[in-house]
């Protein structure tokens, strides 16, 4: 790996039209969803993608059909320095949303969550230096502070690794500060709570409860007290186009997104039906639940600093969310499996 030199930032600014943005994940999730605001904002975005045999590019395939002028897909492993190099070169800045995001698949394989999590933003972040990217946002995770020890949770929380996997983006968030702070690096870290919406993994809990209540009431989940911070995707992918642009302030910071109100998982539960019209009966599924010391029992935003960095705030209520949310999963029923737990 080449020692990165003292000062990778280019300090020019061309017009946003011009620039090129390099998304890391942007098959995924939240990185779809990147892409399109950034698009929409008039960026030119290349896509990292995980290479697979059968070509597959994740939910671009289905969003932007429209404006493939402004992308390009490239396919690699952030885990091979190589290839993210190569992804690097030319690019203004670089949204790094590209990691293995389960928890449970997290304590089946912390070595590969490791892996891509942890030397994937290496590579990612020493790809930066050698080409003199001007900024990379780096995705975080709330998960990184564990169970609430004061509410709301500000970026000055203890970090606890209650998971594999929020040790290892503990870990990531650590290397990209090293880089920051050791090689002048322009970085940002955004710090997202609970994102949910559209194209979002059977796993998580929206999508598992919303592809149930769609076969009859019967809802199995784990366990229905710990809270959460539900942000909408949309708002989430906001906030990286607002830190691609934000100024100097912002650099080597860790910025919470969230919405600052917290619901249990038994109440969205009855939320999510009351959304839907149906009826619901909850099981209690120990196969679903957390080991005891690894529950996150409570999460909720103090997104102050996100407010002040970035302007950024939520515009999508947990209704309105939520009905958007099931709309979509509706429309694509064939991407859940109701019946089966799926890591």
């Amino acid at each position: 790996m080449q020692r990165p030199s003292s000062n990778p930032t280019t300090g020019r600014r061309t017009p946003v039209a011009d620039r090129l943005c390099l998304v890391t994940g942007a098959g995924g999730f939240i990185g779809s969803h990147v892409v399109e605001a950034l698009v929409a904002a008039d960026w030119r975005v290349r896509c990292f993608v995980r290479y697979s045999s059968r070509g597959s590019r994740g939910f671009l395939d289905d969003v932007l059909a429209d404006r493939r002028d402004s992308l390009e897909v490239v396919a690699g492993d952030l885990r091979d320095e190589e290839s993210v190099a190569r992804a690097a070169e030319g690019v203004e800045v670089i949204c790094h949303l590209g990691a293995l995001i389960a928890i449970p698949y997290s304590y089946e394989a912390p070595r590969a969550t490791v892996e891509t999590n942890v030397m994937g933003t290496l590579n990612v972040l020493a790809a930066a230096c050698r080409h003199g990217v001007g900024r990379v946002i780096h995705t975080s995770s709330s998960e990184v502070y564990g169970t609430a020890q004061y509410a709301p949770i500000d970026e000055q929380h203890p970090l606890q690794g209650q998971s594999p996997y929020s040790a290892s983006k503990i870990g990531a968030d650590k290397i990209v500060e090293s880089y920051h702070r050791s090689f002048g690096l322009s970085t940002v870290t955004i710090r997202p709570f609970n994102t949910y919406g559209p194209r979002q993994s059977a796993r998580a809990v929206i999508p598992t409860i919303v592809s149930q209540l769609l076969q009859g009431p019967t809802v199995g989940l784990g366990s229905l007290h710990p809270t959460r911070d539900l942000t909408y995707v949309e708002d989430t992918a906001s906030a990286f186009v607002l830190a691609a642009q934000a100024g100097d302030d912002a650099l080597g910071q860790e910025i919470n997104l969230g919405t600052g109100h917290e619901i249990s998982i038994g109440d969205l539960a009855r939320k999510i039906a009351e959304v839907m019209g149906k009826d619901l009966k909850i099981v209690c599924d120990d196969e679903r639940k957390r080991p005891a010391k690894s529950e996150v029992e409570r999460l909720i935003a103090d997104n102050s600093k996100a407010k002040r960095l970035l302007a950024w705030e939520p515009q999508v209520g947990l209704d309105e969310g939520l009905r958007r949310t099931v709309r979509w999963i509706e429309a694509h029923r064939d991407l859940y499996r109701p019946g089966e737990y799926q890591r």
